[in-house]
């Protein structure tokens, strides 16, 4: 099988010869990872995964959060000793500004928003939904993305794209103690503002779909919304709705769908069922996580596959003999299921030392010799 043939195995449920390994490498650089391929550190990680792992070229589209008559500026200032960053949104007379302030080993920051006053105000802002406008955005992105397109061996895996979560922009943008307390004191106010930004990620997922521009998307947002941070039933109201319809809406143009989860999932996991993703990264064992791929499995059965993992922490810390061993034990524990070996994170340094690389390659060559499906 190639490397693709194993990938959509797995993600469909059917017999592979062997694990499908993921670094989660790019094909094409993107902002928040290493450029792999262009990045000497990387040189011999990239060849050798050439032969034994499948790559998920991940690409990010963007469009405005907000309609036209919603204005953005930022400005660079230095005040008082402070250098300060500062970000402004803007309709009508109000505003919402965003400040980062350095002064020597001094960093304070001011999140977009702050206090319930402040998502008020979001609410008022008008948000880009309309889809002629957002077509027309994209379709200033699409010449790049068919160029990269073009150039991804196709073998070597499957174009991915990640188009966000409603609950992304609000996470980001708000003072987490606050946010905490609105999932408890004006959580309508919060879904009024996710029903709205579902509005603009239906026409931005339908333009990708409608032109079939890649064969798995990857959603990345369930996180930011779960607990501890906030209840269940949080979840369930800010994340869970969402997730559904847009994988339903994924599911009905023949793609599939990754779902991505950092931290203490064991409690919620029933509910990536009722959102319906074709695999799920990635589930931590404690102490970083709550869950081991074992109890995972006893929840979801063979309903969908599940990625992971070695913490990509372990790729600095460990031997090679570490490293091998932590390779085979995950193996061992997910023999005969539907699974997908992988790291929790992918290579966002530039620099990385000579320990690192060798456990890459051995993290590639223990997964290929000991992933045979026959054993």
């Amino acid at each position: 099988m190639t490397a693709r043939e194993r990938l959509f195995a797995v993600l469909e449920g059917r017999p592979v010869d062997r694990v499908p390994i993921w670094l989660l490498f790019p094909y094409h650089k993107v902002g928040y990872y290493a450029d792999v391929r262009a990045n000497r550190c990387y040189k011999s990680i990239v060849e050798l995964s050439r032969r034994y792992a499948v790559m998920l070229n991940r690409r990010n589209p963007s469009v405005r959060m907000f309609a036209p008559d919603v204005t953005e500026t930022g400005e660079r200032v230095v005040e008082r000793g402070w250098r300060i960053e500062r970000r402004v949104l803007a309709c009508g007379a109000r505003r919402l500004v965003a400040e980062t302030r350095r002064r020597g080993e001094q960093v304070a920051v001011k999140k977009l928003l702050e206090n319930e006053e402040d998502l008020d105000a979001l609410l008022s802002f008008p948000l880009n939904t309309d889809s002629t406008r957002i077509a027309a955005e994209l379709d200033l992105y699409l010449p790049q993305y068919l160029r990269e397109r073009g150039e991804f061996p196709l073998q070597y895996g499957a174009m991915m794209l990640d188009l966000g979560e409603p609950v992304n922009f609000l996470y980001h943008a708000s003072r987490l103690e606050e946010y905490a307390l609105w999932s408890a004191q004006c959580s309508a106010k919060v879904v009024s503002f996710l029903e709205r930004a579902m509005e603009r990620l239906r026409c931005v997922y339908r333009y990708c779909l409608e032109r079939d521009l890649a064969d798995v998307y990857f959603m990345v947002g369930s996180e930011l919304a779960s607990p501890p941070l906030v209840s269940p039933q949080t979840f369930r109201r800010w994340v869970v709705p969402y997730a559904r319809e847009l994988i339903a809406l994924v599911h009905a143009h023949g793609k599939k769908v990754v779902q991505h989860y950092h931290g203490a999932i064991r409690l919620i996991l029933p509910d990536f069922l009722t959102m319906g993703a074709d695999a799920l990264h990635t589930i931590e064992a404690p102490p970083v996580g709550n869950c081991t791929l074992t109890q995972a499995f006893e929840i979801t059965g063979d309903r969908m596959a599940l990625i992971g993992n070695i913490q990509y922490d372990c790729f600095r810390s460990y031997t090679q003999a570490e490293m091998a061993a932590a390779v085979r034990a995950v193996l061992d524990e997910c023999r005969g299921r539907r699974l997908v070996l992988s790291p929790t994170a992918g290579p966002y340094e530039e620099r990385i030392p000579a320990r690192m690389v060798r456990n890459y390659r051995t993290f590639l060559e223990t997964g290929w010799k000991y992933g045979d499906a026959r054993f």
